[in-house]
């Protein structure tokens, strides 16, 4: 890739890894390598799932508990937090890939899994041909002044007000 920009999908709305899916898919079509970094995020999940078909092409690695973190988080959290992080920067910079998807990483500063400045650190010295793209809602305002591209996700109608739960191939 020529150039590459960091983008940003936040919001409080639906679909912020969705897009960032779409677009490491697309990216590996094009030949891309892609990492997928998930801050929060554990198991397998169907989006996992049918990335195990592009194999080779895209990588994902997991580094939450699998669970909702409710105010101060575990040590253990942190931990797994701190460990993503690391393995994040040590790729960005690794020249093995095009693409590098910061899953949650909004959420996982705003929950204190890493501070602020780490997060702003990657922007600032991300490699000029590495495309970065950074999901999650609650973007702080200097990630999305530093960011060349930011889309905000915005709840208009949800059918989880309903009683609708996550659905299998849908949301989860």
């Amino acid at each position: 890739m020529m150039k590459g920009y960091v983008q940003v999908y936040t919001g409080d709305g639906k679909g912020k890894t969705t897009a960032a899916l779409g677009l490491s898919i697309r990216a590996a079509g094009a030949g891309l390598k892609v990492l997928i970094v998930q801050f929060l995020k554990a198991g397998d999940f169907s989006e996992i799932k049918a990335l195990k078909n592009f194999s080779g092409a895209i990588t994902v690695k997991q580094f939450g508990a699998g669970r909702f973190i409710r105010g101060k988080p575990s040590p253990e959290e942190i931990t797994a937090g701190e460990k993503g992080l690391a393995f994040a920067k040590e790729a960005l910079f690794s020249k093995n890939y095009d693409v590098i998807v910061l899953e949650e990483a909004n959420v996982a500063v705003t929950c204190g899994l890493f501070p602020k400045e780490e997060l702003l650190g990657m922007i600032a010295s991300k490699p000029e041909n590495v495309e970065l793209v950074i999901t999650g809602r609650g973007a702080d305002e200097k990630v999305i002044e530093m960011a060349d591209l930011v889309t905000e996700m915005k709840e208009i109608k949800h059918y989880f007000h309903k009683g609708v739960q996550a659905r299998v191939g849908i949301e989860k």
